[in-house]
């Protein structure tokens, strides 16, 4: 059992908020899995400045000014560099592929929580709502956020474990549920080239995702491939800096819920994650289909 989160903002006015928001959410869905948590935010200037590259690095011990010397001295111009409670937060207005070969090679050691324009991941290990604090996460703002609160199931309780995965450019996917062939497909990326960095059946989802969006696929094409592959029960949320998409499995064993108004669209596993959210009285609420895709485009 785990609980995952998503919110798309339409209204702009609402951007400050969404770190707010986003907090309430993940804060109601600790009893789902008080492991470890995490949460991708797009947009928050605080973080990286608009229109930025931005790469997120965990299991990395060096100060920030260090960090944002060596790899900007690899790059060969400047790059800013913060932390972020564990996670060190690498900003430039630099196309992100270049930005994370760079941080990969200062530091091949890291473990990349996600990269992508505008885009910051963070991960940790403890209490979901023990980490927001440490985040800061009620004061981010921006346009989107996905958020996960994890029950080990699969794999260790590692930030390497943890959710969201964005193992592609500005791409996030979250996930309640186990994925039952997960060994098998783990296997088959890997003999085309695919890496991983845990043995957590999720990722196996995110990278499937991704080199599905890799060779030009569409999120929902990449969603209903995800149906036809993968065995077992799963809730996903795929989120990419333009888009939010959720589809369950041909059972809908594990829940969820979706609230859609004028200013926002907002899902949860559970609709006390979205009670707080304003103007939900006014909501069209419903509870997904089984493999339908349901997609909403900034």
């Amino acid at each position: 059992m785990c609980g995952i989160v998503g919110l798309h903002l339409r209204n702009p006015d609402l951007y400050p908020r969404l770190g707010e928001l986003l907090t309430g959410m993940l804060g109601e869905m600790q009893d789902r899995g008080a492991d470890s948590a995490g949460i991708a935010v797009y947009g928050n200037p605080s973080w990286v400045p608009a229109d930025h590259a931005c790469v997120s690095l965990l299991e990395i011990d060096v100060d920030a000014d260090d960090a944002q010397a060596a790899v900007t001295e690899v790059f060969g111009s400047a790059v800013a560099a913060q932390y972020v409670d564990a996670t060190l937060v690498l900003s430039a207005p630099v196309p992100a592929e270049e930005l994370l070969g760079a941080a990969r090679a200062t530091y091949p050691g890291a473990l990349v929580a996600g990269f992508g324009s505008d885009l910051t991941v963070l991960k940790g290990v403890g209490a979901p709502r023990d980490l927001t604090d440490q985040w800061g996460l009620a004061a981010a703002q921006g346009w989107q956020g996905v958020g996960h609160t994890r029950m080990a199931t699969e794999s260790a309780v590692t930030p390497a474990g943890a959710h969201p995965y964005a193992v592609g450019p500005e791409q996030c996917l979250v996930h309640n549920g186990s994925f039952s062939n997960h060994a098998t497909i783990r296997r088959e990326l890997r003999e085309e080239g695919v890496e991983f960095d845990s043995e957590n059946d999720t990722e196996v989802g995110a990278r499937f995702v991704a080199h599905q969006l890799a060779q030009g696929k569409d999120v929902e094409i990449a969603l209903k491939e995800v149906c036809a592959t993968f065995d077992g029960f799963y809730t996903l949320v795929v989120s990419n800096r333009d888009s939010f998409a959720v589809v369950r499995d041909a059972i809908a064993c594990k829940p969820a819920v979706i609230a859609e108004t004028d200013d926002w669209v907002a899902m949860a596993s559970e609709y006390r994650a979205l009670a707080h959210l304003p103007g939900v009285e006014n909501a069209r609420i419903w509870e997904p289909e089984p493999e339908v895709v349901y997609a909403w485009t900034r």
